[in-house]
């Protein structure tokens, strides 16, 4: 808690205020492919080598390399004294003067150390003809070439994308123990709202904040879990989060927290004393909230109120739900890290608080991701309703407090909205 309610705090105050107040969500064991994009809780090792058997690496035939080491001066001819298909039993060993037909995975019989692919051959069936001689080891693949037996898999921390899914699933893993996506709820205040297609009133509009944040939490990996529009009365806003509460780990309010008669969350929250409201150094974005709720099993939940307005809401989510997401979920770093950009038009800013405005990153390097040639330019107006901007952008420029005037062509940092999880 701030002990002086009217100063504000810095942006880098208030989310380590969020960050030291949510914590990495415990480990639980899934199924492969429910852990996808989830952080792995341990390190995975291989309990077998892979490939666990020397196999072949072409279709042709399994011969011992003494006995075609002339081949490429003049055809050997050996008899052919089988087949092995992957995953099918036969031919077991070979004895020198034999070649066995041999399928692409199928295990290398004993005795033979090489592979004559069938190009090299006239594909006989009973004896075949070789006119090519293959080096010792030529298209063999190693038992325990790729992974060998006990060898790391997996790291604790990573993010499981297919790739990781499909090694350990190759190794024999069918479960994994990670970090669970964290379940947020999100609720939305205002007696105006209403959902998207219903009819409006005269004075009401649709409610885009509480599908924007649900949209944000998948986005950065978390479960939404959306409540109903909440009308403006403290009573029916407490009713409504109490209901969902032992079944999430997050809370996101969106509304309701400024300095208006019907600031409802602000009403409902402020007299439980577990909930910090005050003003941050930013624009847009000033009022925020942070604190806990007691869900009656002795769980201490996080909630963070934002404000009202779409880009408001959505740039502070932005800086401090997705680290707290993130942390949740183990994922480092927690934060977005800011590049360079040059400013393709000058803008000014408010003294005093740092200005975050709607950008649209270019580049200019011929792979079109050079950083060194970054350039952003401002996409519509400072107000924190326009959300038609907002969707037009895809970063964030950022005017630190003591700046009031950047000109065109100076360099900037910048935030960018997409990317990774």
């Amino acid at each position: 808690m701030s002990p002086d309610p009217q100063r504000l705090r810095t942006v880098e105050e208030h989310l380590a205020a969020v960050l030291d107040g949510v914590a990495l969500l415990p480990p639980t064991e899934v199924p492969l492919l429910e852990a996808l994009e989830q952080v792995c809780a341990t390190d995975v090792h291989s309990p077998l080598a892979l490939p666990r058997f020397d196999n072949s690496a072409m279709d042709g035939y399994a011969v011992v390399h003494a006995d075609v080491v002339g081949a490429d001066e003049a055809a050997v001819t050996l008899p052919v004294v089988g087949e092995i298909g992957a995953g099918q039993v036969g031919v077991t060993a070979l004895v020198p003067g034999q070649a066995a037909k041999i399928m692409t995975g199928a295990p290398l019989p004993a005795g033979a150390d090489a592979i004559v692919p069938y190009e090299w051959t006239d594909r006989g069936a009973e004896w075949v003809a070789i006119g090519r001689a293959p080096e010792v080891g030529q298209h063999v693949r190693g038992a325990g070439e790729d992974v060998a037996r006990g060898e790391l898999l997996v790291g604790a921390g990573t993010v499981l994308g297919p790739r990781h899914l499909g090694l350990l699933a190759s190794c024999g893993h069918d479960r994994v123990l990670v970090h669970p996506r964290p379940r947020v709820l999100v609720v939305s205040t205002g007696t105006e709202l209403r959902e998207p297609g219903a009819e409006l009133a005269p004075d009401s509009i649709y409610d885009g904040n509480s599908y924007l944040l649900a949209a944000a939490c998948r986005r950065a990996g978390a479960v939404d879990v959306r409540t109903p529009i909440v009308a403006d009365d403290p009573e029916a806003f407490l009713a409504a989060v109490r209901a969902r509460l032992p079944e999430v780990d997050l809370v996101i309010t969106s509304g309701g927290i400024s300095m208006g008669d019907f600031d409802v969350v602000k009403a409902a929250l402020r007299p439980l004393g577990t909930v910090w409201f005050g003003g941050v150094a930013m624009q847009p974005g000033k009022p925020q909230g942070f604190g806990h709720l007691a869900d009656g099993d002795g769980r201490e939940v996080p909630v963070v109120t934002l404000p009202g307005n779409p880009v408001s809401s959505y740039l502070s989510f932005e800086l401090f739900v997705r680290p707290a997401l993130r942390r949740m979920r183990g994922v480092v770093p927690e934060a977005r890290q800011p590049v360079s950009a040059r400013l393709v038009d000058g803008v000014r800013s408010l003294a005093g608080r740092r200005q975050f405005l709607r950008g649209k990153l270019t580049w200019d390097g011929v792979d079109g991701r050079d950083p060194s040639v970054a350039q952003v330019v401002p996409v519509g107006g400072s107000g924190s309703h326009l959300v038609g901007d907002l969707a037009a952008s895809d970063a964030v420029i950022v005017v630190p407090e003591d700046v009031v005037e950047v000109a065109t062509g100076e360099q900037v940092q910048v935030i960018r909205l997409e990317g990774d999880l």
